[in-house]
């Protein structure tokens, strides 16, 4: 019959080709097709025949054709047939189906869409031709049967795509439906429709079949619904990801439905819905501008939806395209200081912490997603790595006008800038570590701008290089043309800049000697330069070599006091070159520098802070190293034995015209020469055993030689007089002439050699009396000298001489000195000890230059001398120092020891000092040690195990020693409390407080504790009162909302200062006796309307965040229901509780001047603040019609209590104000009568009235 049919049509004899199409049934008709089809000869023919035999005028050919599309649909889907068999039929079938009438569309559509609900959809190739259905159907213009009505064709395929849309489909097929409809005509709605049910089949899905359902979404979504797409994509993959991080947490889930999940399949996952969403994105650059507006927007109602990993991983592969690059960028870096504000805001209130129990870190979302680019996403790493650089630049430590930048290295990141900042480098470091194709274009960008932006701060740049350097040591291989290339520059560097960057790239140079001979090279032309620095840099590059490159036979680090540390490469350098190299190479060296000891004195400087360590690292070189010193000093050494002074001082100056300059530091030189000569003799001579009698005996003789010399200087040092040195008090110590240039030169190297002396002596003396009387009578010069200075200085205040010389003690000295002082109780020591701890002067001399040390190790990280760049050494000093001032502070009190004291602070007040920037000190650098700091200070509880340590505690424990000592003072007699060392002592509190945990009953019993001091003593003492309230003010933020307390300090300053109101008599009571006629204004009315202003901050950044929420219309806006209710009673209490705070302070008779300007600024901000608020309401009351809260209207009746003075007092217009406010009501006048009956409700706690504390004189 199919041969029939065919002939027929060819022979064009339409009338025998309808008979003999009308002779089969339809049965027959499906089975001649599927034969056909099957056998896969003429399919096309066939229908094309069957087609002209049933023309569409015809209602018996649109039958027939009817049944052709319905079995041809089934046969397609069946999967019997080829799939280029299949596509032959349907495109045939597509090209007929334009001439169907209305209603066979219509049933032809309402056909697809049953085989769509049943499932039957195999593999979708029938779908082609549904497109086309529905789309002739749209344009159809007949009336077609809809139920009981009728409908044209474009309303009878919005109801059909209605209809399969709130169907269920099968998960195989969504796919092909999303493809369908992008050939479809869609409105609107409709297209909105459809992607949200597409959305919600990626649950259904295998992780598998997501991408390739991404890319024909992302496809469709050039009709529209840009929005709804990336928001539907981004929130699938979000919530995957928590849900892989819950897995984590449980690994042996028991419910295996969600147990199913791989890491691996589903990071590769999400990077390939990453690839398909930027391939569209460069097809389609509306929607990266989409996304991006998305992103911001969804940013202001809940961040940790807007910025998740995904989102972000899927900005930074966007940004790699150079046109949305910059806004990406700024969006990100506004989110990251955003985030980082945001959570100090939180961290410092109780009150928002209760509110945002959820606290969203950004920094630790773009870290995640470095650790997840580790699965491939390779079109992340360049965006990853572009924004760790633009934040390292756009956040880089500010260089203050003429002075030096910053070094944020050993500090922690307090602001956000110093957070972002930290944050880029963390995310090179990691991205480094994670990608190598990347990290050579990491390394050479780095060293890059380390070379380009000398001029600005680039610690954080070195801090970054050595840490890249330390997580492969090797990589610098591959890189090495740059690096030297770096070296060719050292010249023209900083010397700070220097120093770093050969410790940070200092592993190279022992495993390369190519990029060891080029810095050599470099080196040596650097070192007879004519600029300064280069020079210094050369210094700074040799003693780095020398430090590095051991000669066989020196002590290795365990022998020596301090490791090399984590910065160095821990291999044998003898596996690269052996040890006759490097002794060579090591003494060429020493030759160099040999000659540098002839130039400008910051040069010498540099070596002889250098030659310590150096000995330390590579003590082989010591016999070269103490020859050199010795040739050095013996140039300014007098031998005569009775020759005063023994050094020849003006051989160490130079004159330039009428300028006089140091020539030569014969102090840091006499210092170098005792330490190293103090580690030679406790460490090298004791380990050279049975060596070689000729160098023995040459060591013995140098080591001889220094001790002569040292005991025959400080003899005779005891013996000058000022006068021998050209020194005495009637001398010229001005700085404007060269006379007073040269003995304040004298002076401080004089000073600098007596400290040197004193160093040495006490440690060689072992508690010797003879030796300890040397001490105190060295320490008689410095002291002479130091007066002078002092006097001289303060006469002179353009000078610097009021300022204390920097020490030449060490630190270890230091500590040992002054625990041999203060707590060495051995009987054998007292009889020498008593020598020194008979002179007041020395013992406060010993404190101030511990308190000099610790200074300079808080400023800068490092203190001068031995081990002064150890920070386990420095941590261990300081950790000995804290234990002997916070026993001699807390045993002999300030009282008892002033009654006898002449001049100058007193030892106690100085120990209290040291011990307030040691707290600072430790908080700042040594965060990670504070356990162990304040258990070394615990004495009883010395065995503890260190997982033991309890901080609050021990912190705690600290605190009520210093509770007694603040106690006493406000419980001593008037003429003996100590204004300084209160205030030093409630410092102390406030620092230590830090480290307790605000949760915890210790914290709670401190805060109680300071508002009961606050309470009962009636401080008159201006510093001291300003410093108790804050300490009040910063425990109580950590406790809860401080707007009770400020009501009370309010009403205590209104009963203080008395009324504006001169008729009216205020009730005499008081809560808090700190509040006093002297204290209430300025001070406490300063500090109240301050922590007001506070509380106005975080109620603006609440209303900002309600307004957000009021905005967000997601799946979970329930949960933001019950949170804007939330924050909304939050607000409203706090403004409600801060209204009657004013209320108080505007009706005080403040005095005019601060008080009153800062009042009006703080009424003013919180007027504007109530706008925001009443805005947001009338916002909220439009878009979703509920009426104004209760809340809110009690809160504004509380303004009916502001007397009508007010309106006098500071010329506020009623009539205007009404007016105003009548105008922002009109809309919402339906509420208004509600406000008259809501006065009712004004006794309740959420909004108390002004209590009436004022009455009438008779």
């Amino acid at each position: 019959m199919a041969q029939r049919i065919l002939a027929l049509a060819a022979e064009e004899s339409p009338e025998r080709l309808r008979e003999a199409l009308q002779s089969l049934g339809e049965s027959e008709l499906g089975d001649m097709v599927t034969r056909q089809a099957l056998k896969g000869r003429e399919t096309a023919a066939l229908l094309r025949g069957i087609f002209k035999g049933s023309p569409c005028s015809q209602q018996s050919g649109v039958l027939r054709r009817l049944q052709v599309y319905k079995h041809c649909i089934l046969l397609v889907e069946s999967g019997d047939l080829h799939l280029a068999k299949a596509s032959e039929i349907i495109g045939l079938l597509m090209l007929e189906a334009r001439q169907l009438p209305g209603h066979a569309l219509a049933e032809l559509a309402t056909l697809f869409v049953d085989v769509i609900k049943g499932g039957s959809l195999s593999n979708g190739k029938s779908l082609e031709l549904f497109s086309t259905v529905l789309t002739a159907l749209a344009g159809s213009k007949e009336s077609l049967a809809y139920g009981k009505g009728e409908l044209n064709g474009e309303e009878f395929k919005k109801q059909l795509i209605n209809t399969l849309c709130s169907s269920k489909w099968d998960p195989r097929s969504v796919i092909h439906l999303a493809n369908m409809f992008r050939d479809i005509p869609l409105s609107g709605e409709e297209l909105q429709f459809v992607v949200e049910k597409v959305l919600r089949m990626f649950s259904k899905l295998d992780l598998q079949e997501i991408p390739p359902l991404v890319y024909q979404l992302l496809l469709l979504s050039a009709k529209g619904s840009k929005k709804t797409v990336l928001e539907g994509i981004i929130s699938f993959f979000n919530q995957l990801d928590k849900r892989q991080k819950e897995e984590q947490k449980v690994p042996q889930s028991v419910d295996l439905e969600v147990a199913t999940m791989p890491l691996d399949q589903l990071r590769h996952v999400e990077g390939t819905v990453i690839l398909h969403i930027v391939s569209v994105i460069n097809l389609d650059q509306d929607l990266g501008g989409e996304l991006i507006r998305h992103l911001k927007t969804e940013q202001q109602k809940d961040p940790a939806r807007a910025l998740c990993p995904f989102s972000v991983a899927l900005l930074l592969s966007v940004a790699v395209k150079h046109r949305l690059q910059e806004q990406i960028f700024d969006f990100l870096k506004t989110s990251i200081t955003r985030s980082c504000k945001d959570l100090q805001f939180l961290q410092a209130s109780k009150f928002l912490q209760d509110l945002f129990p959820q606290q969203y870190d950004v920094t630790a979302v773009i870290l995640e997603v470095v650790k997840n680019s580790a699965f491939g996403w390779d079109h992340v790493t360049q965006g990853l790595v572009d924004l760790g650089f633009s934040l390292m630049e756009s956040y880089e430590p500010r260089k203050p006008f003429g002075g030096k930048a910053a070094d944020t290295s050993y500090s922690l990141s307090k602001t956000p800038a110093q957070q972002a900042c930290r944050l880029g480098a963390s995310i090179l470091l990691e991205t480094f570590k994670v990608h190598e194709p990347i990290r050579s274009d990491i390394l050479e960008q780095v060293l890059n701008r380390v070379l380009t932006k000398a001029a600005s701060p680039v610690s954080h740049f070195i801090d970054l290089l050595s840490n890249i350097v330390v997580s492969a040591p090797l990589v610098l291989q591959t890189s090495s043309s740059k690096v030297t290339e770096t070296f060719d520059n050292l010249s023209f560097l900083p010397i700070d800049t220097v120093q770093g960057l050969l410790r940070a790239v200092q592993p190279l140079l022992k495993v390369s000697m190519s990029v060891r001979d080029s810095l050599i090279l470099v080196l040596q032309k650097a070192i007879f330069s004519r600029q300064l620095d280069a020079r210094k840099a050369a210094v700074a590059g040799f003693l780095l070599l020398l430090r590095n490159f051991k000669v066989l036979g020196s002590l290795s680090s365990s022998q020596c006091s301090q490791a090399i540390g984590a910065t160095q490469v821990q291999a044998d350098v003898h596996a690269c070159y052996n040890s006759a190299a490097n002794e060579a190479f090591c003494l060429e060296i020493l030759g160099s520098l040999r000659r540098c000891l002839s130039q400008q004195v910051d040069v010498r400087l540099m070596l002889y802070e250098g030659f310590y360590d150096v000995l330390r690292r590579n003590s082989q070189l010591a016999s070269s190293i103490m020859e050199t010193l010795l040739s050095q000093i013996k140039q300014y050494y007098l031998p005569q034995p009775d020759l005063l002074p023994p050094l020849k001082l003006e051989g160490c100056i130079m004159a330039q015209g009428d300028q006089i300059f140091l020539q030569e530091p014969l102090a840091h030189l006499l210092c170098c020469i005792q330490h190293c000569l103090a580690w030679y003799k406790s460490t090298v001579h004791l380990c050279q055993g049975a060596e070689d009698d000729d160098e023995e005996e040459e060591d013995v003789g140098f080591q001889q030689s220094f001790e002569e010399m040292l005991e025959s200087v400080t003899r005779r040092m005891i013996k000058s007089e000022l006068e021998d040195f050209e020194l005495d008090k009637s001398a010229d110590f001005s700085l404007s002439s060269g006379v007073g240039v040269k003995n304040n030169i004298y002076a401080i190297q004089v000073m600098g050699i007596c400290e040197v002396l004193i160093e040495y002596n006490f440690n060689m003396g072992n508690f010797s009396k003879s030796k300890f009387e040397d001490v105190l009578g060295l320490f008689t010069c410095y002291n002479k000298l130091s007066e002078i200075l002092k006097e001289k200085g303060g006469k002179n205040k353009s000078t610097s001489g009021n300022k204390t010389a920097r020490s030449f003690l060490s630190m270890g000295f230091v500590s040992s000195l002054l625990t041999a002082l203060f707590r060495d109780n051995a009987q054998s020591h007292e009889e020498s000890l008593a020598v020194l701890r008979s002179s007041t002067e020395f013992l406060r001399y010993a404190v101030s230059v511990a308190l000099q040390k610790v200074q300079q190790l808080e400023e800068t990280g490092q203190t001068d001398g031995p081990d002064g760049q150890n920070p386990e050494k420095m941590f261990q000093n300081l950790c000995k120092i804290t234990r002997v001032l916070l026993w001699r502070y807390t045993s002999i009190p300030t009282v008892v020891e002033e009654s006898g004291k002449k001049k100058g602070k007193s030892i106690s007040l100085l120990c209290l000092e040291g011990l307030l920037r040691i707290f600072n000190t430790v908080q700042q650098l040594y965060t990670a040690r504070i356990p162990q700091f304040l258990q070394a200070l615990d004495i009883t509880d010395g065995d503890a195990e260190e997982t033991d340590i309890n901080v609050t505690e021990k912190a705690a424990f600290q605190i009520r020693q210093f509770q007694r000592s603040l106690v006493n003072q406000f419980s001593s007699a008037e003429d003996d409390f100590n204004s300084k060392e209160t205030q030093s002592l409630i410092t102390v509190l406030s620092t230590l407080s830090k480290l307790l945990d605000p949760a915890s009953q210790q914290f709670l019993q401190f805060l109680t504790w300071a508002v009961k001091i606050c309470k009962e003593n009636a401080l008159e003492d201006i510093a001291c009162c300003k410093g108790l309230l804050s300490l009040l003010f910063s425990l109580h933020v950590l406790y809860k909302s401080p707007v009770g307390l400020l009501r009370e300090l309010a009403q205590d300053i209104h009963a203080c200062l008395g009324d504006i109101d001169q008729d009216i008599e205020l009730e005499s009571r008081s809560h808090f006796a700190i509040v006093n006629a002297k204290t209430a204004a300025p001070t406490v009315c300063l500090l109240v309307l301050g922590q007001a202003d506070k509380v106005l901050e975080e109620v603006d950044w609440l209303i900002k965040k309600l307004t957000s929420l009021g905005s967000d219309t997601s799946e979970d806006s329930s949960q933001a229901s019950n949170q804007t209710q939330a924050l909304e009673k939050g607000v409203i209490l706090q403004l409600g509780t801060l209204l009657t705070v004013y209320h108080e302070l505007v009706q005080t008779a403040l005095p005019a001047g601060s008080c009153v300007d800062t009042l009006l600024r703080s009424l003013s901000k919180t007027y504007a603040i109530l706008t925001s608020l009443v805005k947001h309401y009338i916002q909220a009351c439009r878009s979703t019609s509920n009426a104004i809260p209760a809340r809110l209207e009690k809160l504004v009746n509380l303004m009916q209590y502001m007397r009508l003075s007010t309106s006098r007092d500071f010329r506020i217009n009623a009539s205007m104000l009404d007016s105003a406010l009548q105008e922002h009501s009109t809309e919402d006048a339906e509420n208004e009568p509600d406000n008259d009956q809501s006065s009712t409700a004004e006794q309740t706690d959420e909004n108390q009235e002004p209590k009436k504390k004022r009455r009438r004189k008779i």
